[in-house]
């Protein structure tokens, strides 16, 4: 048996007054409370996803972009 991931495009836009979710050309528009500051919008990002996808927190990784408004996350199965 072998894991199962899905990687996906997020533009994440950080100290917004609201955190939403959406989709437009195949890539994921996450805005976010958190400031972009010691890693605080990583992990809100991390958090949102999880209850986004239905996934637990452990499953869902930053694979690139940890310091970009542009990142790959893998979701695993």
């Amino acid at each position: 048996m072998y894991n199962q991931y899905m990687r996906i495009t997020v533009k994440v836009k950080p100290n917004a007054s609201r955190e939403s979710v959406e989709i437009k050309d195949n890539i994921y528009i996450v805005t976010l409370k958190a400031p972009p500051v010691e890693g605080r919008a990583n992990e809100a990002l991390i958090e949102l996803l999880s209850e986004y996808f239905k996934k637990a927190r452990s499953k869902i990784d930053i694979v690139s972009g940890h310091k970009s408004k542009i990142k790959v996350v893998e979701i695993k199965d």
